[in-house]
């Protein structure tokens, strides 16, 4: 039996039964527009740690403060003083940037004024990695860190491309509704009880087109960041009682293979500086990125079990419809048998027709799919989220359903008897 004519035969018997068809149909779109979600949620899964792995750097060390660790009184924590031996004792390594923060500061500039100013102390380095800025004037420098200089970098929000619902409740962030309608370059500005310089500007781009894996959107009311030695001299709060305690410390080595020795080296090295006490927390940056990446990996496999059930019910769907087709036109099988017809075509028959219902509900289920991506993506990116490759997997999922389905059916038409189908009624 040619292609073509049994195209024609399976578009009559779908159009002579339109509701059947459409509900068969439609079970089988919900499954395939799951399916073809989780194709694409799972590339932008892949693609974002690819590029935040790229930002990070190769070989991310991360080393903070243990939470809740008791204090044998021995060490005084982690120092401003712990980054600078580490960039002394291993001068290769491409970044050691210290970390600090003040989450409460009080700003004043021109007629803004704001008590929820967060301050981040840097050095230099802190530019080398994880760089998604757009810059105006400029950033700290060797200088700035070695006169403790009273500079600082705002930092502006960047918005949304798409702003998502529960995003719609939250105000702007006031020091960038203040500074994106005034240009605070060259201003003086007041952190605390001290007078500072806007040498820079960073804007951040918009939150939903961020590639660093973790937001780090510092919140608040607004980010300044100052140089550490300056943060140490003018900005400490008052309940910190030593200065050179630090928040954390970002140290890239620069080659992923290298990543796992200078952790080793340097846990050795901050537990002899802290005289025994491991009141630190040393971590590969690849094992944080894991962990996020598991729980994003449990939010697609739930879709994809969701898709994977809607598809098992529309292929029941299609078996019990293709029996159900079977069993009204026995006499027609008893004559195209009589009349030559073999076994083997007897099962393309109703193969072609439950494969037809697949291609129609692939369809829809593409339709779907499409809609929901572009629904859930930036615009200017939503068809590049979605490949030829991700489409044609959804309709071949969907075409396969409809061909496994409709194998047990129609294997069972053409064992029946030629002389008792003609004489059924």
């Amino acid at each position: 039996m040619k292609i073509a004519e049994l195209g024609r035969s399976a578009l009559i018997e779908i159009l002579a039964h339109k509701t059947r068809s459409a509900m068969t149909s439609l079970s089988l779109a919900i499954g395939i527009a799951a399916m073809l979600f989780t194709f694409v949620q799972t590339a932008d899964v892949l693609k974002r740690y690819e590029d935040a792995f790229r930002l990070a750097g190769p070989g991310r060390i991360e080393i903070s403060q243990k939470n809740n660790y008791v204090s044998k009184g021995l060490s005084p924590g982690l120092t401003y003083g712990d980054a600078l031996e580490i960039r002394r004792q291993y001068p290769e390594l491409f970044m050691v940037s210290p970390l600090i923060t003040t989450w409460r500061t009080r700003m004043r500039l021109d007629t803004f004024s704001n008590e929820g100013i967060r301050v981040r102390a840097i050095t230099p380095e802190w530019a080398k990695r994880d760089w998604v800025y757009t810059l105006r004037g400029r950033l700290i420098n060797a200088r700035d860190l070695a006169s403790a200089a009273r500079v600082c970098v705002l930092v502006q929000s960047g918005g949304w491309v798409k702003k998502p619902f529960w995003a719609r409740y939250w105000p702007e962030q006031a020091l960038t509704k203040h500074i994106s309608r005034r240009d605070p370059l060259g201003r003086e500005v007041m952190l605390g009880e001290h007078v500072f310089t806007v040498i820079g500007v960073i804007k951040e781009p918009p939150r939903d087109k961020d590639r660093r894996w973790f937001g780090r959107s510092w919140g608040g009311q607004g980010v300044a960041l100052v140089p550490a030695t300056a943060f140490q001299r003018f900005l400490v709060p008052r309940y910190q009682k030593n200065p050179e305690v630090i928040e954390e410390i970002n140290v890239d080595t620069g080659d992923a293979a290298t990543a796992s020795a200078y952790l080793r080296r340097i846990k050795i090295l901050l537990k002899a500086r802290h005289r025994g006490e491991e009141d630190f927390e040393i971590k590969d940056f690849r094992e944080i990125m894991q962990s996020a990446l598991d729980q994003m990996k449990e939010f697609v496999v739930s879709i994809l079990i969701i898709g994977i059930i809607a598809i098992l019910a529309s292929g029941i769907g299609i078996m019990n419809v293709t029996l159900a087709t079977i069993f009204s036109r026995v006499r027609e099988i008893g004559i195209r048998r009589a009349l030559g017809a073999t076994r083997a075509d007897i099962v393309w028959q109703f193969v072609s027709e439950a494969m037809m219902l697949g291609v129609l509900g692939g369809v829809g289920g593409t339709g779907l799919g499409i809609l929901g991506v572009w629904y859930m993506t930036p615009k200017e990116d939503a068809m590049l989220a979605i490949s030829p490759l991700h489409v044609g997997g959804a309709l071949l999922i969907a075409l396969g359903t409809g061909f496994l389905f409709a194998l047990y059916p129609a294997y069972k038409a053409s064992r029946f008897d030629t002389v008792e189908a003609l004489h059924y009624e």
